[in-house]
C-alpha cells in the first residue's frame, strides 16, 4: 500500500465493535483528504490480575496465545481490508497490552489525530460511560475525534462547528477547526455562549448586557479575523446567543459533520472536560465531535 508517510498517523482505537468501525470509516475518510497513514490499536484492559477482556473470546489467564492469535487476526484482518478499499492509503494494525486510556495517550505523543468509537466492547467497554473518552481527550497530544455509529452518517454532509470563548484553548481550536473546514471545502460556524464573568456578573439592565455582549462579539470577531485571512476561501459565520453553551453546541450538531471544542474555556466553556458540556457534547451530539487540547 502507498500514501503519505512524511507525517503523523491518524491512529483509531479498535476493538472490532459497530462504533469502532464507525471511528475506523471516519479516520479513513479523514486520511483520504490528508493523505496520513492510518494506524488501528487494540489495547487489552486487565479487568482482574487473572482476566482481561477481549471480543468473543472468554476471559482467561493471561497471556493466552491463543486469544492474542485471534486478536491479531481481527486487527490484521480490518487493516487489510481498509487498505484493499483505500490502495492509496498505508493502513496499519497493532495490538498492545494496558490501561487503554494510557496506551492511547502515549500514542499520542506521535499522531496527528486520534479517533475514539463512542462505545467498544474489549478493552474499551463503557467508554463514554467510564473515564476513557475524558482522560484521553484531557490528556492526549494531538485532537481527539469522537464517533458515535448514530452520527456516521452526519459526518458526510453540513458545516463545521467551533465554539470559542476567547481563552486560548478555544483559539487553538479555532485554529483546527478552520483548517477541517478548508480541507473539507465546507463552511465554518463559529459559537460563543455568552455568560457574564468578572465585572459582567454584575451588570444590570437591558442595555448594560447589550453592552457587555457587544464586547464579546467584537473580541471574537477579532479572533476571527486573521482566520479569514488566511483562508479566505472558507465561509465563516459568526454568532454569539446567551444560551447554555452545550445546548448551543448540540443543536448546532444536528446541521455540522464535525463540532470543534477546546479542553477547558472560561466563561461559557469554563471547565470543559471537568464538566458536564464536553460530556453532553460525547454523548448527544448529532455528529463527531473533536477536542483539542493541543496541536
Amino acid at each position: 500500500m502507498t500514501g503519505s508517510t512524511d507525517g503523523a498517523e491518524i491512529v483509531v482505537g479498535y476493538d472490532g465493535s459497530p462504533d469502532a468501525a464507525a471511528a475506523l470509516d471516519w479516520a479513513l475518510d479523514q486520511a483520504r483528504r490528508s493523505g496520513r497513514p492510518v494506524r488501528l490499536v487494540y489495547v487489552f484492559e486487565w479487568l482482574t490480575v487473572a482476566g482481561w477482556v477481549g471480543p468473543g473470546v472468554t476471559p482467561g489467564m493471561w497471556p493466552d496465545e491463543q486469544a492474542r492469535q485471534q486478536v491479531e487476526e481481527l486487527v490484521g484482518k480490518a487493516a487489510a481490508d481498509a487498505g484493499a478499499a483505500n490502495p492509496e492509503l498505508t493502513v496499519h494494525g497493532e495490538v498492545r497490552d494496558g490501561p487503554p486510556a494510557l496506551v492511547l495517550e502515549e500514542s499520542s505523543a506521535e499522531a496527528d489525530l486520534v479517533v475514539l468509537g463512542g462505545r467498544g466492547h474489549g478493552g474499551f467497554a463503557g467508554l463514554l460511560a467510564g473515564s476513557t473518552a475524558v482522560s484521553v481527550t484531557a490528556h492526549a497530544h494531538c485532537p481527539v475525534v469522537v464517533v458515535r455509529r448514530d452520527t456516521a452518517d452526519a459526518a458526510r454532509s453540513g458545516h463545521v462547528t467551533v465554539g470559542v470563548d476567547g481563552s486560548e484553548p478555544s483559539l487553538v481550536a479555532l485554529g483546527y477547526a478552520v483548517e477541517e473546514a478548508a480541507l473539507r471545502r465546507v463552511p465554518l460556524r463559529v459559537l460563543r455562549a455568552w455568560q457574564p464573568r468578572g465585572e459582567q456578573a454584575n451588570l444590570t439592565g437591558e442595555q448594560a448586557r447589550d453592552a457587555a455582549l457587544a464586547e464579546d462579539r467584537a473580541e471574537l470577531d477579532e479572533a476571527v479575523r486573521r482566520w479569514r485571512e488566511t483562508f479566505p476561501d472558507v465561509e465563516v459565520s459568526v454568532e454569539t446567543g446567551t444560551s447554555a453553551p452545550a445546548g448551543l453546541l448540540i443543536e448546532s450538531s444536528r446541521r455540522s459533520q464535525l463540532v470543534v471544542v477546546g479542553t477547558r474555556g472560561r466563561g461559557g466553556l469554563r471547565g470543559m472536560l471537568l464538566g458536564s458540556v464536553s460530556q453532553q457534547l460525547i454523548q448527544h451530539a448529532h455528529c463527531p465531535v473533536a477536542v483539542v487540547r493541543k496541536r
